[in-house]
């Protein structure tokens, strides 16, 4: 089972837990009141291959929509998630 936990803050983050090991994390910057960066994302080693990554930034899409602001994937695989996922474009600065 996973399981995602955020921190908010000027410098944010969501952590992937993995059978409550964490298993990576994803970080982000407030620049300003409408739009977060996503500056990193890390998927642990051991626990590649399960889509974690993907769910970390998916999270962070959640959380952006429920806050009604903008993402801006500065990371290179968040910016890959985008590039794939036309439906998350919605909240693409």
């Amino acid at each position: 089972m996973t399981e995602i936990k955020q921190e908010d803050g000027r410098k944010g983050k969501f952590e992937i837990f993995d059978e409550e090991r964490l298993a990576g994390e994803m970080t982000y910057t407030w620049a300003g009141d409408t739009k977060f960066i996503i500056d990193h994302t890390e998927v642990k080693e051991g626990f590649e291959g399960k889509g974690l990554g993907k769910k970390l930034v998916l999270a962070a899409v959640d959380f952006a929509r429920s806050r009604n602001v903008k993402i801006m994937p500065l990371c290179p695989y968040a910016k890959s998630v985008f590039d794939k996922s036309p439906d998350l474009k919605d909240v693409l600065f």
